[in-house]
């Protein structure tokens, strides 16, 4: 996840940007959705059953923060459907963990949407398009309706939802109207994740848009961010999965603002690039922990083994690798000067293109030229 707004702010403003001191989880409490979305990294679906416990996720809280996790993504399938997801984000509100809701949207109602709002510390929405699009994207119709109506709710409940969009060729004609919906819903936060190859996004490679493409609209997204920040907008611009986007931020620097450019160069090397492994991770629905959602294998089971271990790479060397910094990446990496930046961007997609966790990100937009 990269922060761009917040980059942007802390940078012009001599000030520290908001960092968590510990790990993200990723939590797909259950793979049961109501929706079939052609770009699910778990495949979730209707027919889906909550195989995981109340009593089990409570036991495996202790071991997580012993292992240093301070915030929790409740995710799925759709989190909503699982009628203790309240009682399982108190639990963890209880041990000193922050809570984030990543929801479809369409289980919030005028009677839950205060409880959402006080119970979890934010709310993500997916809006995948203007209305034709997501609800073909998400396949049901009525799925848009749906999900601006739970936005609305949350905001007449006192609280605040932000956008998450995917982009993809089945998505990107309505990537503008996005910036435009943020606005218009005021929403304070708009999430914009690049395909990674996995689940559905894997069955279905051939959505993703191109390179040149790719950076187009990554361009496009940090112009927004300082026009926000110049306008005084409060609109956080966030990007997932590619972390190639900061060394587009630090390029826009260096041409608009040379003599901040040492400082965002720290911040960009202290933010470290992708995390997946180290500040991130996820856990499944059957006890299973991985570097990150779409990673093609699995470090250990918090179900059979302490989550402390897993995550202390007890299980699988993986994790140490991962924790390098920067990684040892092949192909165009291996000589990058930013790599210290982006750490090799995602390894997911390396492995569903090269067959090696540890080529090169093939999303990569930056040229040879650029990199030398």
């Amino acid at each position: 996840m990269f922060r761009l707004s917040n980059l942007i702010k802390s940078t012009l403003e001599d000030k520290k940007e908001r960092l968590l001191n510990g790990s993200i989880m990723i939590w797909n409490f259950t793979n049961r959705c109501n929706l079939l979305c052609h770009h699910c990294y778990s495949k979730a679906d209707a027919n889906g059953e909550d195989s995981l416990t109340f009593e089990q996720i409570c036991q495996t809280i202790p071991s997580m923060i012993n292992a240093g996790v301070k915030f929790v993504i409740f995710s799925g399938g759709e989190p909503l459907i699982r009628k203790d997801i309240f009682d399982i984000a108190n639990e963890m509100k209880k041990a000193g963990i922050m809570t984030y809701l990543s929801t479809n949207g369409m289980y919030i109602n005028e009677k839950n949407a205060k409880q959402i709002v006080d119970t979890f510390n934010y709310i993500g929405i997916s809006i995948d398009g203007i209305e034709e699009v997501h609800d073909y994207f998400r396949a049901q119709k009525g799925s848009y309706k749906k999900a601006i109506e739970g936005i609305k709710h949350i905001q007449n409940a006192g609280g605040n939802a932000g956008i998450r969009f995917t982009l993809t060729k089945e998505t990107k004609d309505s990537f503008y109207a996005m910036f435009d919906l943020v606005e218009e819903l005021g929403a304070n936060k708009l999430y914009i994740s690049h395909l990674v190859y996995s689940g559905r996004g894997l069955d279905n490679l051939k959505i993703d848009i191109t390179k040149e493409e790719r950076r187009e609209y990554v361009e496009y997204i940090i112009d927004k961010a300082f026009e926000y920040y110049k306008a005084g907008k409060d609109i956080d611009l966030v990007t997932g999965n590619m972390e190639m986007d900061a060394v587009l931020l630090l390029k826009r620097f260096e041409k608009e603002y040379p003599e901040l450019t040492e400082q965002l160069t720290a911040k960009l090397k202290a933010w470290g690039g992708n995390s997946a492994g180290n500040r991130l991770g996820n856990m499944d629905w059957e006890g299973n922990v991985k570097p990150d959602p779409f990673f093609p294998e699995y470090i250990g089971n918090y179900l059979e083994t302490s989550f402390e271990d897993i995550w202390a790479g007890k299980s699988s060397d993986i994790v140490e690798k991962l924790r390098k910094s920067p990684r040892e990446i092949s192909g165009k990496c291996a000589n990058c000067k930013y790599i210290d930046i982006c750490n090799g961007g995602s390894r997911s997609r390396a492995y569903a293109i090269h067959g090696d966790l540890w080529a090169e990100d093939p999303s990569c937009y930056l040229t040879n030229e650029e990199i030398k």
